[in-house]
């Protein structure tokens, strides 16, 4: 007999975890940043063996965790956190360029969630879950960045808002003077392409 899938109000749970508890969650993590990213603004056509194998970060780095939306036994939504030291050189050049030392600084990654569970509160409980990790590392400041996309670009939707409102009530500030660059191949592109983002952080 084949169970239906849970509702949008079955109750939801987060739990962290790191190691090879990170590691079982990882192709749905894939599967997710995959599914959510494609959306405005990050507009990422992605593929699961490049994410798998980004992913493993998680898995192997001290410190580093991924804070997972479950409804039972299915994942519905993820975010990820990690030493700023372990990141790429890409993230970390903004900072060290600044002469800021990176070294209690706590990175937080991709927040993902199936559209079915947003409105839910899961949002804070993914940044809480993670600036109690970073803390439990020794980590004195949190930082994530967010990509800049035009106010007329010609595959944003009607009515987005930016999460910026949101950032600011977790208490984090927009650093116009930190911003870094990646490469990924939008939705809409034939080849990859150079996007800029901007940091926000936060005092722990």
């Amino acid at each position: 007999m084949t169970l239906p899938p849970p509702t949008p109000r079955a109750k939801l749970e987060l739990e962290t975890v790191t190691g090879e508890e990170a590691q079982a969650a990882l192709p749905d993590l894939a599967r997710l940043r995959i599914e959510v990213f494609r959306e405005f603004p990050y507009l990422y056509d992605g593929d699961e063996a490049h994410e798998r194998d980004y992913l493993q970060t998680y898995v192997r780095v001290n410190g580093a965790a991924i804070v997972l939306a479950r409804i039972g036994e299915r994942i519905v939504g993820a975010a990820t956190c990690l030493p700023l030291s372990a990141e790429t050189q890409a993230v970390k050049t903004p900072f060290l360029e600044a002469g800021i030392d990176i070294s209690d600084i706590f990175y937080f990654g991709e927040s993902v969630l199936e559209k079915a569970y947003r409105g839910r509160g899961l949002g804070v409980g993914f940044f809480v879950a993670r600036e109690r990790q970073a803390r439990a590392y020794g980590a004195t400041l949190a930082a994530f960045c967010a990509v800049q996309r035009p106010a007329s670009h010609w595959l944003r939707p009607d009515g987005y808002q930016p999460l910026d409102g949101f950032w600011t009530k977790r208490g984090f500030t927009r650093r116009e003077d930190l911003v870094c660059q990646m490469s990924w191949r939008d939705v809409d592109e034939a080849a990859a392409s150079t996007k800029n983002l901007t940091f926000w952080t936060k005092r722990l």
